[in-house]
């Protein structure tokens, strides 16, 4: 099956081209560390920008999908998610997006509650990248850290890095991170991240 997934996620400015290579970079490490490239299983990823330009990305190709094409919509939920299965209800009352004719909620893969929560949860990859100067005690706590607002995990993950070389920044340095999570570590902090993989598992 040809799969194809529209991301939030690449560049807005000048150096969009760039970011876009990062962007799709990492979520392909990300998607080759759950094992999906040794079965070549990988999905076409497309970098989207800003999210309502995913969005749009995504309304336009499920319109033109042929069939036997899975097509999925990667944004961060903003928000916590009263119903991890619920995907279009929470972007309909958060965004008021509408969801697209003939799509279901197994299109949507949140990031909750945005993709800073996915690199708080793994604390040796953040090790690994921001070496000794990490201030990980700065880090929330791993427990319930989908219900956290996403300003917050993004602040203190700023805070947290404040002192290394490459403290952390979006953009195309974020990216970086993405392709180094491990994906089992994920699955234990994160219901979410369970969920996309699952969704995959069944669709590529």
């Amino acid at each position: 099956m040809s799969a194809y997934i529209y991301i939030e996620g690449g560049g807005t400015s000048a150096d969009s081209k760039e970011v876009d290579i990062r962007c799709r970079e990492g979520f392909r490490k990300l998607l080759e560390n759950c094992g999906f490239a040794a079965e070549k299983r990988m999905p076409r990823l497309i970098a989207c920008g800003g999210r309502s330009a995913a969005y749009d990305a995504f309304k336009i190709a499920q319109h033109r999908s042929a069939a036997g094409v899975f097509l999925a919509l990667s944004v961060d939920s903003e928000e916590p998610l009263a119903d991890l299965e619920a995907t279009w209800r929470h972007l309909q009352a958060r965004d008021q997006w509408t969801r697209p004719e003939g799509t279901t909620d197994e299109q949507v893969l949140s990031m909750t509650t945005c993709m800073e929560t996915w690199f708080i949860a793994d604390r040796a990859a953040l090790k690994c990248h921001f070496k000794h100067e990490l201030q990980e005690s700065a880090l929330p706590p791993l427990n319930a850290l989908e219900t956290r607002h996403r300003h917050e995990v993004q602040q203190q993950l700023i805070h947290a890095t404040r002192e290394c070389s490459n403290a952390y920044a979006k953009g195309g340095r974020s990216f970086e991170i993405l392709g180094k999570l491990s994906p089992s570590v994920l699955e234990q902090h994160l219901p979410t991240f369970v969920r996309v993989r699952r969704i995959l598992r069944a669709h590529l």
